[in-house]
C-alpha cells in the first residue's frame, strides 16, 4: 500500500549541525525549509565507497536539473556526515 502525500504539510521543526569550511555550524527546519522549494536526499555513510562512488555524484550531477526546475537547495542527510551541497 502506497504511503499517503505529505505534500504541502510543513517540515517538523529540528535542529541540525553540518560544517563549514571546517567549522561546526547550527541551522533548523525553518532555515532550510520554510518558504523554499528543497530537495532532500539521504546516505547511509558520505564516504562509503558507495554512497561516494555511485550515489552522491548522481546528486551532484542533477543539482542543476533541479535548480532549473524551481529547487532553491539540495540537502543531503547522512548518518555519519550531514551537509550542504553547492553551486
Amino acid at each position: 500500500m502506497p504511503l499517503p502525500s505529505r505534500e504541502g504539510q510543513p517540515v517538523p521543526q529540528v535542529k541540525f549541525r553540518y560544517r563549514e569550511n571546517g567549522e561546526w555550524m547550527d541551522t533548523d527546519s525553518d532555515k532550510l525549509f520554510k518558504g523554499r522549494t528543497v530537495a532532500v536526499f539521504s546516505l547511509a555513510g558520505a564516504f562509503t565507497p558507495t554512497c561516494s562512488s555511485t550515489h552522491l555524484p548522481r546528486f551532484n550531477e542533477l543539482a542543476p536539473t533541479f535548480k532549473h526546475n524551481g529547487v532553491d537547495q539540495v540537502v543531503c542527510i547522512a548518518v555519519n556526515d550531514p551537509y550542504v551541497m553547492e553551486e
